[in-house]
């Protein structure tokens, strides 16, 4: 669940609140009831979970092996093969 941070423009006051996306926006203080502002901050990031990091996802298995061969596709997408040495690996 994403935190969300939060200033209240009567006191100043800055807290932060764990919610759910799908939540309405905090508008009221909790200490002094006054209306509060969501600010705009780095965040966490975010994590993508599933079967494979990103990186080898659009890397062939080893420097000499295009992904043609195996998937139809290179890395990049293309139909036929990309070069020498294949792309995605070091020249």
């Amino acid at each position: 669940m994403p935190t969300y941070e939060y200033e209240c423009v009567a006191c100043r006051r800055q807290f932060e609140l764990e919610q759910r996306i799908s939540d309405p926006v905090l508008t009221e203080c909790p200490e002094c009831h006054g209306q509060v502002r969501r600010l705009v901050s780095a965040g966490n990031g975010f994590i993508i979970k599933g079967s494979g990091s990103a990186s080898s996802h659009h890397q062939p298995r080893s420097a000499s092996e295009c992904s043609l061969a195996r998937t139809g596709k290179t890395c990049c997408g293309r139909d036929e093969k990309c070069g020498d040495p294949p792309c995605g690996s070091e020249r």
